[in-house]
């Protein structure tokens, strides 16, 4: 959030409720849905883009006027058109001569750039840089500078080098984590491939502990327990940290 302008970075399931939640439960303007105007995306996986239609069409039913800018990997732009088709016959009854939307049809446009490593969006709030990750597939970070502040998010990764010098004493970095406890109670199959593609307690505390951020805060832990990552964490990384929670503000 900047100058109560929201810059989103994915968009999962329900990320559109949970942002009105955080409108009305927080008090955050820019987050009211018709204000969901600029979102980023890590990576193309399902559980950080099965959002991306209701971030489309919930703000624009309820009033959104402008197109949404998205920005992210090759394949983005696909995504966006066949979403577009998929909803053809909604988007054609709202905005025909008696649909509820005719005087806005161009709320539910999109305008998908897709994206390379470096400099990819600058507005009179931000500057977003890019930079290529370690996941499954074509993958990004982004670094958002502020006038006053620095922020990192990690996406899927392994760890790095690319996003310790993205951040390099930022003043937020937000990665992501599993313990080594949690994936080695998890499937050989699935081990394997988090091996190569996300990051262990252990391993983001040798990260941070290099990158040095202000704040570390950690995310999309799926089940593990706060208590389990903090005691991890505790362990291995001397710097400030928190365990991120569904609308906390940092």
């Amino acid at each position: 959030m900047v100058n109560d302008v929201a810059y989103l970075v994915d968009f999962g399931p329900g990320v559109v409720r949970r942002a009105n939640a955080a409108f009305l439960d927080k008090g955050i303007n820019g987050l009211e849905p018709t204000a969901l105007r600029v979102a980023f995306v890590t990576h193309l996986h399902s559980d950080h883009t099965v959002g991306y239609p209701d971030l489309i069409f919930t703000p624009w039913t309820i009033g959104r006027r402008v197109p949404l800018e998205v920005y992210g990997p090759k394949g983005l732009k696909a995504m966006t058109e066949h979403i577009l088709e998929a909803y053809r016959v909604d988007i054609e009854t709202r905005t025909n001569a008696d649909g509820n939307q005719r005087a806005f049809p161009q709320g539910h446009e999109v305008h998908a750039h897709e994206i390379a490593a470096g400099p990819i969006y600058k507005d009179a709030n931000v500057t977003v840089t890019a930079f290529a990750t370690k996941h499954a597939m074509e993958s990004y970070g982004y670094r958002f500078d502020t006038a006053d502040r620095s922020i990192v998010v990690s996406g899927d990764t392994n760890p790095t080098q690319a996003t310790i010098d993205a951040c390099h004493g930022c003043d937020v970095l937000i990665h992501e984590a599993i313990t080594p406890a949690a994936l080695a109670a998890r499937p050989e199959g699935f081990q394997r491939f988090a091996s190569k593609f996300h990051t262990t307690t252990t391993q983001l505390s040798e990260l941070a502990t290099k990158a040095g951020p202000k704040l570390l805060v950690l995310y999309h832990y799926n089940s593990l327990s706060a208590d389990e990552l903090n005691e991890e964490m505790r362990a291995h990384y001397p710097g400030r940290f928190a365990v991120g929670r569904d609308l906390d503000v940092y």
